[in-house]
């Protein structure tokens, strides 16, 4: 760690910059442009050069969480570019690096969660993109203590929905307990559940794709699935259990629709565990007397730790995982929400600045 004075603006850089700001709750940004912020203590000032989009942004643009962002704020925590200005403090990183913001923009680092290595419950985490700015913009603050260092050579647009999609459902596989060989069942092959295979079979599990669409199961294949279930067209409870013969040790719901948390219940083995990634509106339902006479495992999993990030990056840059992104411009926004919500978007967006 290596103490650095503030650095000067680059001169000539314009005192404001385009963003897509949440201005009140409702279906759409506004794309205009804010004052340029300074990087306070611990911070930097970051040069976007692309981010991923989503579904959180989504939550967070509409207002529907329980928990709501505070109006007006520029949404995105998938968010890869340079550090071209660092504040007072200590940083390890330094100007022309490339780093990344995260859904963890920060945490106290002094509570019991952030000294047992769970800082992702943090209660005074702050979150990109939710409570504190995020990548919907040309320039962006990071925390340098908790900024993702992007490895070197990689695909900056395609490596962006590692910062969120990728380091979520890794964590939600290493958090299963799953061994290598043992079954794991991916629910829901969209933009986390399309990572999740791939990281599934790099991981050495033997991997259940479960969806409504074929093309997407299709793919599930290619990636490395060994058995599918079109949901739509048999029961995946029967399917997984007739397969596996009892039943996949690990479940990952990545899906939102609520009919896959009652699904997983079904699919897992005696002894198994079920991860939660997908966050549907509502409940679902569950039977107690199963859950206690199968020993089930039912836990809930939220993005990763700065460690779980610098190996669900180091998979993506030994080309053990690969996204399926499609680039956008940052005016184009509004028309990802519209498609993210009627479902048709193949995998990741990806804004390219």
């Amino acid at each position: 760690m290596t103490s650095v004075q503030p650095v000067r603006v680059r001169s000539g850089q314009s005192s404001q910059f385009t963003a897509a700001v949440v201005d009140e709750f409702g279906p759409n940004l506004n794309v205009r442009d804010v004052d340029l912020p300074k990087p306070g203590l611990n911070q930097a000032l970051v040069k976007l050069i692309a981010s991923g989009v989503c579904h959180t942004d989504l939550h967070a643009t509409e207002g529907d969480w329980p928990v709501k962002p505070e109006p007006p704020f520029i949404p995105g925590h998938e968010g890869i570019g340079e550090v071209i200005e660092l504040g007072p403090g200590k940083h390890s990183v330094s100007v022309g690096d490339i780093v990344g913001n995260a859904w963890l923009w920060s945490a106290c680092g002094d509570c019991e969660y952030c000294r047992t290595g769970r800082e992702t419950q943090c209660n005074d985490a702050e979150y990109g993109g939710y409570t504190q700015d995020g990548s919907f913009g040309e320039y962006m603050l990071v925390d340098t203590r908790y900024a993702a260092r992007i490895p070197e050579g990689v695909d900056y647009l395609e490596a962006a929905p590692i910062l969120c999609a990728g380091v979520t459902v890794y964590k939600g596989l290493k958090v299963s307990e799953t061994k290598p060989g043992q079954f794991m069942v991916v629910s829901g092959v969209g933009g986390l559940g399309h990572l999740a295979v791939q990281y599934a079979k790099a991981m050495g599990m033997r991997v259940i794709a479960v969806d409504i669409a074929e093309d997407k199961l299709d793919h599930a294949k290619e990636w490395g699935a060994e058995f599918v279930v079109n949901a739509k067209d048999e029961d995946p409870v029967q399917a997984v259990q007739a397969y596996t013969d009892g039943g996949a040790h690990g479940i990952l719901v990545t899906a939102v629709h609520r009919d896959a948390f009652g699904q997983a219940l079904g699919m897992a083995r005696r002894d198994g565990t079920i991860v939660f990634n997908g966050l549907p509106p509502g409940e679902f339902p569950a039977s107690v007397f199963d859950i206690v006479f199968r020993n089930l495992t039912i836990r809930g999993s939220l993005v990763g730790t700065r460690q779980d990030m610098a190996e669900a990056l180091d998979f993506y840059a030994r080309g053990l995982v690969k996204p399926t992104v499609k680039e956008c411009s940052l005016h184009e926004i509004n028309d990802v929400f519209e498609l993210m919500r009627q479902g048709k978007i193949d995998g990741r967006m990806a804004i390219r600045y």
